[in-house]
Protein backbone atom coordinates (compact mmCIF):
# COMPACT_ATOMS: atom_id res chain seq x y z
CA UNK A 1 0.00 0.00 0.00
CA UNK A 2 1.49 3.78 -0.52
CA UNK A 3 1.30 6.29 1.98
CA UNK A 4 -0.92 8.81 2.85
CA UNK A 5 1.47 11.45 0.87
CA UNK A 6 0.34 9.43 -2.52
CA UNK A 7 -3.20 11.53 -2.30
CA UNK A 8 -1.85 14.91 -2.06
CA UNK A 9 1.24 14.21 -4.01
CA UNK A 10 -1.05 13.00 -7.16
CA UNK A 11 -3.63 15.66 -6.95
CA UNK A 12 -0.09 18.45 -7.55
CA UNK A 13 1.13 16.61 -10.08
CA UNK A 14 -2.50 16.90 -11.81
CA UNK A 15 -2.31 20.96 -10.98
CA UNK A 16 0.64 20.94 -12.26
CA UNK A 17 0.16 19.41 -15.61
CA UNK A 18 -3.29 21.38 -15.89
CA UNK A 19 -1.13 24.56 -15.26
CA UNK A 20 1.01 23.93 -18.17
CA UNK A 21 -1.97 22.33 -20.43
CA UNK A 22 -5.63 22.18 -20.11
CA UNK A 23 -6.56 18.41 -20.21
CA UNK A 24 -9.92 17.47 -22.30
CA UNK A 25 -12.56 16.09 -20.44
CA UNK A 26 -11.69 12.53 -21.96
CA UNK A 27 -8.66 12.82 -20.14
CA UNK A 28 -9.77 14.64 -17.05
CA UNK A 29 -11.90 11.71 -16.25
CA UNK A 30 -9.58 8.75 -17.39
CA UNK A 31 -6.89 7.18 -15.25
CA UNK A 32 -3.33 8.42 -16.28
CA UNK A 33 -0.84 6.49 -15.75
CA UNK A 34 1.05 8.08 -13.82
CA UNK A 35 -1.83 7.31 -11.21
CA UNK A 36 -0.33 5.01 -8.48
CA UNK A 37 -1.79 1.06 -8.26
CA UNK A 38 -3.57 2.03 -4.21
CA UNK A 39 -4.83 5.23 -6.11
CA UNK A 40 -6.53 3.50 -9.28
CA UNK A 41 -8.14 1.34 -6.82
CA UNK A 42 -9.48 4.26 -4.79
CA UNK A 43 -11.14 5.42 -7.95
CA UNK A 44 -12.51 3.07 -9.02
CA UNK A 45 -14.71 2.36 -6.38
CA UNK A 46 -16.26 5.70 -6.75
CA UNK A 47 -19.42 5.73 -8.18
CA UNK A 48 -20.73 9.45 -8.94
CA UNK A 49 -24.51 8.95 -7.49
CA UNK A 50 -24.23 12.47 -5.57
CA UNK A 51 -23.41 15.06 -8.96
CA UNK A 52 -25.99 17.01 -7.20
CA UNK A 53 -23.47 18.21 -4.54
CA UNK A 54 -21.47 20.88 -6.24
CA UNK A 55 -19.60 22.83 -3.63
CA UNK A 56 -17.34 26.32 -3.67
CA UNK A 57 -14.76 24.96 -2.59
CA UNK A 58 -12.30 23.82 -5.68
CA UNK A 59 -10.91 20.96 -4.60
CA UNK A 60 -8.69 19.33 -6.60
CA UNK A 61 -9.73 15.67 -8.60
CA UNK A 62 -9.07 13.14 -5.78
CA UNK A 63 -9.73 15.06 -2.88
CA UNK A 64 -12.99 16.15 -4.56
CA UNK A 65 -14.14 12.46 -5.26
CA UNK A 66 -13.29 11.72 -1.30
CA UNK A 67 -15.42 14.86 -0.08
CA UNK A 68 -18.40 13.47 -2.28
CA UNK A 69 -17.74 10.04 -0.54
CA UNK A 70 -17.24 11.56 2.82
CA UNK A 71 -19.57 13.94 3.12
CA UNK A 72 -22.58 13.10 0.52
CA UNK A 73 -24.07 11.41 3.28
CA UNK A 74 -24.47 14.96 4.77
CA UNK A 75 -25.35 16.60 1.78
CA UNK A 76 -28.34 13.80 0.95
CA UNK A 77 -29.77 14.42 4.81
CA UNK A 78 -29.86 18.12 4.52
CA UNK A 79 -26.74 18.81 7.39
CA UNK A 80 -24.85 20.20 4.98
CA UNK A 81 -25.23 22.52 2.30
CA UNK A 82 -21.63 23.55 0.72
CA UNK A 83 -18.17 23.26 1.54
CA UNK A 84 -16.62 26.32 1.96
CA UNK A 85 -12.91 26.05 1.86
CA UNK A 86 -10.50 23.23 4.09
CA UNK A 87 -9.06 24.93 6.87
CA UNK A 88 -7.04 22.35 8.29
CA UNK A 89 -4.91 19.79 6.64
CA UNK A 90 -3.04 17.03 8.91
CA UNK A 91 -1.40 13.78 8.34
CA UNK A 92 -4.74 11.61 9.46
CA UNK A 93 -7.79 14.18 8.35
CA UNK A 94 -8.60 17.62 6.95
CA UNK A 95 -11.08 19.79 8.24
CA UNK A 96 -13.74 21.75 6.31
CA UNK A 97 -15.74 25.03 6.27
CA UNK A 98 -19.14 23.86 5.67
CA UNK A 99 -22.32 25.72 5.11
CA UNK A 100 -25.07 24.04 7.31
CA UNK A 101 -28.43 22.68 5.54
CA UNK A 102 -32.20 23.17 6.20
CA UNK A 103 -32.18 20.11 8.71
CA UNK A 104 -29.67 22.22 11.12
CA UNK A 105 -31.90 24.38 12.78
CA UNK A 106 -29.65 27.18 13.45
CA UNK A 107 -27.96 27.59 10.65
CA UNK A 108 -24.42 29.19 10.23
CA UNK A 109 -21.66 27.40 9.48
CA UNK A 110 -20.13 23.79 10.85
CA UNK A 111 -16.79 22.04 10.67
CA UNK A 112 -16.74 18.98 8.90
CA UNK A 113 -13.80 16.69 10.05
CA UNK A 114 -13.11 14.17 7.13
CA UNK A 115 -10.48 10.78 7.58
CA UNK A 116 -8.10 10.51 4.61
CA UNK A 117 -8.66 6.52 2.69
CA UNK A 118 -7.54 3.94 5.41
CA UNK A 119 -5.56 2.67 2.62
CA UNK A 120 -3.48 6.10 2.74
CA UNK A 121 -3.48 6.85 6.33
CA UNK A 122 -1.03 5.69 9.12
CA UNK A 123 -1.87 5.47 12.55
CA UNK A 124 1.76 5.52 14.22
CA UNK A 125 1.63 3.34 17.14
CA UNK A 126 -2.38 3.49 17.37
CA UNK A 127 -2.10 -0.22 19.41
CA UNK A 128 -0.89 1.59 22.55
CA UNK A 129 -4.19 3.49 22.34
CA UNK A 130 -6.30 1.00 21.52
CA UNK A 131 -5.20 -1.28 24.35
CA UNK A 132 -8.70 -1.41 26.78
CA UNK A 133 -11.01 0.18 24.38
CA UNK A 134 -14.00 -1.81 22.78
CA UNK A 135 -14.07 -1.46 19.55
CA UNK A 136 -17.65 0.52 17.74
CA UNK A 137 -19.17 0.50 14.86
CA UNK A 138 -20.24 2.85 12.48
CA UNK A 139 -23.94 3.31 14.82
CA UNK A 140 -21.08 3.69 17.96
CA UNK A 141 -22.10 0.41 19.04
CA UNK A 142 -19.57 -2.38 20.56
CA UNK A 143 -18.31 -4.83 17.64
CA UNK A 144 -19.31 -7.94 19.01
CA UNK A 145 -19.74 -10.62 16.12
CA UNK A 146 -16.59 -13.33 16.11
CA UNK A 147 -15.97 -12.97 12.83
CA UNK A 148 -15.51 -8.85 13.21
CA UNK A 149 -12.89 -9.36 16.13
CA UNK A 150 -11.12 -12.24 14.40
CA UNK A 151 -10.93 -9.93 11.07
CA UNK A 152 -9.73 -7.22 13.18
CA UNK A 153 -7.25 -9.37 15.14
CA UNK A 154 -5.95 -10.72 11.56
CA UNK A 155 -5.89 -7.70 9.84
CA UNK A 156 -7.98 -8.35 6.93
CA UNK A 157 -9.19 -5.70 4.67
CA UNK A 158 -12.31 -5.74 6.21
CA UNK A 159 -10.75 -5.77 9.80
CA UNK A 160 -8.51 -2.76 8.61
CA UNK A 161 -11.85 -1.15 7.52
CA UNK A 162 -13.57 -1.89 10.93
CA UNK A 163 -10.81 -0.42 12.61
CA UNK A 164 -10.78 2.79 10.39
CA UNK A 165 -14.62 3.12 11.18
CA UNK A 166 -13.78 2.19 15.42
CA UNK A 167 -11.38 5.09 15.46
CA UNK A 168 -14.00 7.74 14.03
CA UNK A 169 -16.67 6.45 16.23
CA UNK A 170 -14.95 6.94 19.07
CA UNK A 171 -14.20 10.13 18.60
CA UNK A 172 -17.52 10.98 17.49
CA UNK A 173 -18.99 9.62 20.73
CA UNK A 174 -16.54 10.88 23.52
CA UNK A 175 -17.31 14.30 21.54
CA UNK A 176 -21.06 13.49 22.26
CA UNK A 177 -20.36 12.52 25.84
CA UNK A 178 -18.00 14.65 27.17
CA UNK A 179 -20.27 17.68 25.68
CA UNK A 180 -22.91 16.51 27.83
CA UNK A 181 -21.31 15.97 30.89
CA UNK A 182 -20.53 20.05 30.55
CA UNK A 183 -16.49 19.67 28.74
CA UNK A 184 -15.71 22.74 26.74
CA UNK A 185 -15.72 20.58 23.37
CA UNK A 186 -17.91 21.23 19.98
CA UNK A 187 -21.01 20.18 19.76
CA UNK A 188 -20.90 16.65 17.41
CA UNK A 189 -23.98 16.88 15.05
CA UNK A 190 -23.38 13.22 12.73
CA UNK A 191 -20.57 10.73 11.62
CA UNK A 192 -20.42 8.46 8.51
CA UNK A 193 -17.62 5.82 8.07
CA UNK A 194 -15.12 8.79 6.83
CA UNK A 195 -16.28 11.93 8.36
CA UNK A 196 -17.88 13.67 12.01
CA UNK A 197 -20.23 16.60 11.29
CA UNK A 198 -19.65 19.54 14.07
CA UNK A 199 -20.14 22.81 15.64
CA UNK A 200 -17.57 25.28 13.60
CA UNK A 201 -15.45 27.27 15.91
CA UNK A 202 -14.24 30.85 14.37
CA UNK A 203 -16.44 33.17 11.93
CA UNK A 204 -16.53 32.90 8.09
CA UNK A 205 -13.33 34.61 7.36
CA UNK A 206 -11.27 32.74 9.32
CA UNK A 207 -11.17 29.65 12.22
CA UNK A 208 -10.59 29.58 15.71
CA UNK A 209 -7.00 29.90 16.13
CA UNK A 210 -5.11 26.82 18.33
CA UNK A 211 -4.11 28.20 22.15
CA UNK A 212 -0.47 27.19 21.32
CA UNK A 213 -0.45 29.90 17.86
CA UNK A 214 -1.46 33.19 20.92
CA UNK A 215 -0.01 34.49 23.89
CA UNK A 216 -2.41 35.35 26.62
CA UNK A 217 -2.28 38.11 29.49
CA UNK A 218 -1.13 36.68 32.74
CA UNK A 219 -4.77 36.97 34.41
CA UNK A 220 -6.23 35.68 31.23
CA UNK A 221 -3.78 32.38 31.10
CA UNK A 222 -4.52 31.77 34.61
CA UNK A 223 -8.21 31.54 34.24
CA UNK A 224 -8.03 29.25 30.92
CA UNK A 225 -5.11 27.25 33.18
CA UNK A 226 -8.10 26.32 35.57
CA UNK A 227 -10.52 26.20 32.74
CA UNK A 228 -8.90 23.44 30.99
CA UNK A 229 -7.92 21.63 34.39
CA UNK A 230 -11.76 21.57 34.78
CA UNK A 231 -11.92 19.83 31.32
CA UNK A 232 -9.29 17.41 32.28
CA UNK A 233 -11.32 16.54 35.28
CA UNK A 234 -14.39 16.15 33.81
CA UNK A 235 -12.52 13.47 31.09
CA UNK A 236 -11.12 11.78 34.09
CA UNK A 237 -15.07 11.50 35.80
CA UNK A 238 -16.29 10.13 32.35
CA UNK A 239 -13.40 7.61 32.43
CA UNK A 240 -11.72 9.02 29.27
CA UNK A 241 -7.82 10.68 28.84
CA UNK A 242 -7.69 13.05 25.73
CA UNK A 243 -4.29 11.03 24.90
CA UNK A 244 -2.98 13.63 22.89
CA UNK A 245 -3.54 16.78 24.83
CA UNK A 246 -1.79 20.13 24.22
CA UNK A 247 -2.09 23.51 23.37
CA UNK A 248 -2.70 22.79 20.13
CA UNK A 249 -5.51 20.57 20.28
CA UNK A 250 -7.42 23.78 21.91
CA UNK A 251 -8.96 26.17 20.29
CA UNK A 252 -9.61 29.68 21.12
CA UNK A 253 -12.01 32.14 19.94
CA UNK A 254 -13.27 35.08 21.73
CA UNK A 255 -12.08 34.78 25.68
CA UNK A 256 -13.41 30.54 25.27
CA UNK A 257 -11.59 27.27 24.42
CA UNK A 258 -12.90 24.39 23.09
CA UNK A 259 -10.90 20.85 23.47
CA UNK A 260 -11.15 19.55 19.72
CA UNK A 261 -9.51 15.94 18.27
CA UNK A 262 -10.28 12.75 20.72
CA UNK A 263 -9.89 9.79 18.39
CA UNK A 264 -7.11 8.11 20.41
CA UNK A 265 -9.24 8.68 23.40
CA UNK A 266 -8.24 6.59 26.25
CA UNK A 267 -9.46 4.66 29.32
CA UNK A 268 -8.03 5.16 32.54
CA UNK A 269 -8.73 1.53 33.29
CA UNK A 270 -7.86 -1.44 30.94
CA UNK A 271 -4.68 0.70 29.53
CA UNK A 272 -1.12 -0.47 31.18
CA UNK A 273 -0.18 3.09 30.12
CA UNK A 274 -2.96 5.15 30.56
CA UNK A 275 -1.22 7.21 33.75
CA UNK A 276 1.76 7.57 31.65
CA UNK A 277 -0.47 8.74 28.72
CA UNK A 278 -2.27 11.19 31.18
CA UNK A 279 0.98 12.64 32.72
CA UNK A 280 2.10 13.62 29.62
CA UNK A 281 -1.46 15.58 28.73
CA UNK A 282 -0.65 17.47 31.43
CA UNK A 283 3.14 18.13 31.12
CA UNK A 284 2.08 19.21 27.87
CA UNK A 285 -0.77 21.99 28.90
CA UNK A 286 1.36 22.63 32.09
CA UNK A 287 4.56 23.45 29.45
CA UNK A 288 2.42 25.90 27.91
CA UNK A 289 0.52 28.04 30.38
CA UNK A 290 4.19 27.92 31.92
CA UNK A 291 5.61 30.16 28.97
CA UNK A 292 2.30 32.42 29.46
CA UNK A 293 3.81 33.10 33.14
CA UNK A 294 1.35 30.29 34.99
CA UNK A 295 3.79 28.27 37.23
CA UNK A 296 2.53 24.16 38.06
CA UNK A 297 4.55 21.32 38.94
CA UNK A 298 3.56 18.94 36.23
CA UNK A 299 3.89 15.91 37.70
CA UNK A 300 2.16 16.26 41.04
CA UNK A 301 -0.77 18.03 39.26
CA UNK A 302 -1.09 15.04 37.48
CA UNK A 303 -0.75 12.68 40.69
CA UNK A 304 -3.63 14.23 42.73
CA UNK A 305 -5.74 15.07 39.52
CA UNK A 306 -5.40 11.02 38.85
CA UNK A 307 -5.92 10.09 42.54
CA UNK A 308 -8.64 12.42 43.28
CA UNK A 309 -10.63 10.33 40.92
CA UNK A 310 -10.27 7.40 42.26
CA UNK A 311 -7.25 5.86 39.82
CA UNK A 312 -4.20 4.42 41.01
CA UNK A 313 -1.06 4.51 38.63
CA UNK A 314 0.06 1.25 37.26
CA UNK A 315 3.52 -0.36 37.44
CA UNK A 316 3.55 -1.43 33.93
CA UNK A 317 4.23 1.36 31.46
CA UNK A 318 4.52 0.74 27.73
CA UNK A 319 8.13 1.52 26.76
CA UNK A 320 7.47 3.47 23.81
CA UNK A 321 6.20 6.05 25.90
CA UNK A 322 8.97 6.52 27.96
CA UNK A 323 12.03 8.60 27.60
CA UNK A 324 15.27 7.09 27.29
CA UNK A 325 17.04 10.14 28.16
CA UNK A 326 14.93 11.35 31.36
CA UNK A 327 15.99 9.68 34.57
CA UNK A 328 13.00 9.35 35.94
CA UNK A 329 11.64 7.42 33.23
CA UNK A 330 14.65 5.41 33.10
CA UNK A 331 14.06 4.39 37.19
CA UNK A 332 10.31 3.69 36.59
CA UNK A 333 11.20 1.11 33.24
CA UNK A 334 14.11 -0.62 35.77
CA UNK A 335 11.59 -0.82 38.78
CA UNK A 336 8.63 -2.31 36.56
CA UNK A 337 11.99 -4.86 35.07
CA UNK A 338 12.40 -5.70 38.65
CA UNK A 339 8.79 -6.56 39.49
CA UNK A 340 8.69 -3.64 42.04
Amino acid sequence: MKTINDFEEYDDLENAENSRQRPSKTHSHGHSKKVPLSLQAFVQQQDDTRRAFKFTYKAARFEAWWLLDSLGEFYEHQWVADVLRRVKGGKEASVYQCQAGAAVASGGLLAAKVYRPRMLRNLKNDAIYREGRVDLNDEGNSLFKDADVHAMQKRTAYGEDLRHTSWIAHEFTTLQNLRAAGADVPAAHAMTRNAILMDYIGDLGAPAPALGEISLETGEARQLFKRVLDNIEIMLSQQRIHGDLSAYNILYWEGEIKLIDFPQVVSPTGNRSAYKIFERDVTRICDYFTRQGVRSNPRQLASDLWQRHGYQTRPELDVRLLDGDDPQDRALWQKQKNGR
